[in-house]
């Protein structure tokens, strides 16, 4: 059965090497059949969480910008993917806000069930992708139907284009093929 697949892509540079680990991963969920959407956060206007919690009551962030539309996708997402490079062995710090600016979730009817995490870094130790997935796992904890799928992780990867061939690419495909 086809599932509605949301994926994220945070980094903000065009043509980014986490874009391209994305779009590998959307042709394997749309080749099993899914209805699959790609969000950029690529000029999008993402303010940080004020903590004041009138999301909470309301079902909507009080802070009025791109991050309510995206969290209503989000809301109506069977899975949602989310692609980053890691700075500082973490995930960007714009996806890190958006998860925070998500908090209206928390209270409502999602539908996601299955997260996945895509991720590129200059370094490449097993190690790099850690802090990211732990952050991701920390967000799906908060949601009790959500589970932590998996993760595709490559690195060596840092200048535009490096990731071409990259074997993670296959994998992020193969990843998208099993949702």
């Amino acid at each position: 059965m086809a599932k509605k697949v949301l994926i994220i892509t945070t980094s903000l540079r065009n043509n980014s090497n986490s874009d391209k680990l994305a779009e590998s991963f959307a042709n394997g969920a749309l080749e099993a059949g899914n209805d699959v959407e790609t969000v950029s956060l690529k000029g999008k206007t993402i303010a940080f969480c004020r903590g004041c919690f009138a999301c909470a009551n309301t079902g909507r962030c009080v802070i009025n910008d791109d991050a309510n539309e995206i969290t209503e996708k989000i809301l109506n997402a069977e899975v949602v993917v989310w692609a980053t490079p890691i700075y500082y062995y973490e995930m960007s710090g714009q996806m890190k806000t958006m998860i925070d600016r998500a908090n209206s979730l928390y209270p409502r009817d999602y539908k996601f069930r299955d997260v996945y995490l895509l991720s590129v870094a200059a370094d490449d130790g097993d190690y790099v992708d850690e802090k990211a997935a732990g952050g991701v796992q920390g967000w799906v904890d908060c949601f009790e139907k959500a589970e932590f799928k998996g993760k595709v992780f490559a690195g060596s990867v840092n200048d535009r284009g490096a990731i071409e061939g990259h074997k993670a690419l296959a994998e992020a495909y193969e990843l998208g093929k099993k949702v």
